[in-house]
């Protein structure tokens, strides 16, 4: 058996090409495209209920309502009590809200009529 063909070292490779975040740039760029594309609601909703698991869809809720909430001032502690999140994950949220450049601050002004 030729080194190139052990077992072992196909099963490396495809575990790097895995973990490696470069090859999924372009994928990850293709998928922000389709998002754009997709212009009415149930559309997106019936998308994201194709490619996404129930614990994505639950976690992707979830960080949307972190966001709404600190965008509306409600204070971290509250937050972490009512969602049971950690404080680093609410922190975390609240670091993109503090950004001026941030699209989700943007989105979330839009939305609520608040500036952030």
């Amino acid at each position: 058996m030729d080194f190139l063909d052990a077992p072992w070292l196909r099963a490396y490779i495809v575990s790097m090409h895995r973990n490696n975040p470069r090859p999924l740039a372009r994928d990850f760029a293709e998928v922000a495209g389709v998002f754009a594309a997709i212009s009415d609601r149930e559309t997106m909703k019936a998308f994201l209920e194709e490619i996404l698991s129930p614990a994505e869809r639950s976690s992707l809720a979830m960080r949307w309502k972190l966001l709404r909430m600190l965008h509306l001032g409600v204070p971290q502690r509250e937050i972490a009590g009512k969602l049971h999140l950690s404080l680093c994950k609410i922190t975390r949220g609240s670091r993109i809200l503090k950004n001026p450049k941030s699209v989700s601050r943007a989105l979330l002004s839009l939305k609520t009529g608040i500036e952030g």
